[in-house]
């Protein structure tokens, strides 16, 4: 079970990661290529934009790892707390629960009492059937940036490439364009396939949502450029 729900966290970093690799700098590299027309300027521009996104995405995934570690530390602190301070009200919670899984009369009593009897299983249960809180793992936050930071980097890499080959403009993106696209159908369908949804529609609104960022900023970078 733990190994299962650690397993969910990396997907959910690597989506996080990849879904804003793939459409931020392929928004920005479009709207670059609808004022410049050098392939040179939107790489050098878009993978400064990778560097510092990956950093920012990081940093948001370590701190949001670091605030759930604070958080159950907290309630398990407020939790051991209460067991010293109002024991009786604290069994009568353990019974609470222990009754809503159909448990009662001497069972129920003899499953109190074995719970109660030792303090840190006790901790143990108001943490896990009251407040629903698992021990957090140690290393999430390092790894929750780590994974973030790299898929942001992965994801970006790919609608950057073709600029690379020193192309003109406007075949660089429209390369960019189709690469990202299959990218991001690809990457909607495994999502969805995690999330227990429809492949396809998933594989859709991803594909929908990166077109639209990117189609709004080439088009606003070619009005501010037509008004200047």
């Amino acid at each position: 079970m733990e190994d299962h729900f650690r397993s969910s966290e990396v997907v959910r970093d690597v989506i996080i990661g990849m879904a804003d690799g793939l459409t931020v700098p392929f928004a920005l590299a479009a709207g670059l290529a609808g004022v410049v027309t050098s392939s040179l300027l939107v790489l050098v521009a878009g993978l400064a934009e990778i560097v510092a996104g990956s950093i920012a995405m990081g940093l948001g995934g370590y701190l949001a790892a670091r605030s759930d570690m604070e958080h159950y530390h907290a309630e398990l602190a407020r939790e051991e707390r209460e067991i010293e301070a109002i024991p009786e009200m604290e069994t009568q919670e353990v019974r609470d629960v222990l009754a809503g899984y159909g448990l009662s009369d001497e069972p129920l009593e003899n499953a109190v009492a074995a719970i109660t009897s030792d303090h840190q299983r006790w901790l143990d249960f108001m943490m896990r059937n009251e407040l629903n809180l698992e021990p957090p793992d140690p290393k999430r936050a390092r790894n929750s940036a780590a994974t973030i930071g790299l898929s942001y980097i992965a994801g970006g890499i790919l609608p950057l490439a073709p600029y690379a080959f020193r192309v003109p403009v406007m075949t660089a993106l429209l390369w960019s364009a189709a690469i990202t696209l299959v990218a991001l159908l690809v990457f909607g369908a495994v999502k969805g396939r995690f999330a227990g949804v429809s492949m396809v529609k998933a594989a859709v609104q991803t594909a929908l949502v990166g077109s639209l960022a990117a189609s709004a900023a080439y088009f606003l970078a070619r009005l501010v450029n037509g008004l200047m």
